[in-house]
């Protein structure tokens, strides 16, 4: 139920942290993988997929530029095939009080985000409803469910993206479509640097934290085969925490 062989998977944000562990599970599992990332740094992240046996590619690209996305996917169409999985990994985070988050802050987070998903899902699963089968895992956060501190964007972004993978699910489910999210707990990524060099908010989030630890990118793998897979073929419009247990306290 867990053989993704054959299968085609589209990771945006794919070659570091929680979208390089994603695409490596993906390909572990089977699948060949296409990455979008902004920055062409993808040949670590390639090699270990090709190490593997699988097709492997990475394009350079700006997932901000709204008027660029239906080229892009029609690229990655003709570089790899039908995409049968996408996985909306790529975010950003700016870190500042809610009373002085710049406008542009505001604007480069949502676009990010939350804009890019629902395009991407949107180009991508047009395909997939043609087909009559398809598997979308968008990347939504504590924060989904949460305030957070000092990221106002943030916040409304992974709020928004929880909901439209919702909006997603209930209008796909019965066209063969699963569409899901993972909502990672305090990862340790760049995103979560600044917060793991200060010893005391570090401590407070070690403190809430039942696991004692933070997360690292491989505690996604097995979620993201999971969903990626005929094993979650009943679910739809969850969000799956995995967060050493952050949302019981």
């Amino acid at each position: 139920m867990f053989n993704l062989s054959g299968k085609n998977a589209l990771v945006t944000g794919g070659t570091g942290g929680l979208g390089q562990a994603a695409a490596t599970a993906l390909a572990e599992a089977g699948a060949n993988i296409i990455i979008i990332s902004n920055q062409n740094n993808g040949d670590e992240a390639l090699a270990g997929i090709r190490a593997l046996g699988r097709k492997a590619i990475a394009i350079c690209a700006d997932l901000s530029d709204e008027k660029a996305l239906p080229d892009l996917i029609s690229q990655a169409n003709n570089e790899i095939g039908d995409i049968d999985i996408l996985v909306n990994n790529a975010g950003i985070i700016r870190r500042t009080p809610y009373a002085e988050h710049s406008a542009q802050d505001w604007h480069d987070v949502i676009q990010i985000n939350l804009n890019s998903v629902f395009f991407l899902s949107q180009l991508v699963g047009r395909g997939m409803l043609e087909r009559g089968h398809g598997k979308i895992i968008n990347i939504a956060s504590m924060l989904s469910f949460q305030g957070g501190i000092n990221v106002p964007g943030y916040t409304a972004s992974k709020h928004g993206v929880s909901g439209i993978t919702k909006a997603m699910a209930s209008e796909w489910a019965g066209k063969g479509l699963n569409v899901n999210a993972i909502a990672p707990g305090y990862m340790a990524t760049d995103n979560t640097k600044a917060l793991r060099e200060d010893e005391d908010r570090s401590a407070q989030i070690l403190g809430r934290i039942p696991a004692g630890r933070w997360g690292t990118p491989d505690d996604l793998k097995g979620p993201i085969v999971f969903l990626a897979s005929e094993a979650s073929n009943y679910m739809n419009g969850h969000i799956m925490c995995v967060d050493g247990g952050w949302m019981v306290r």
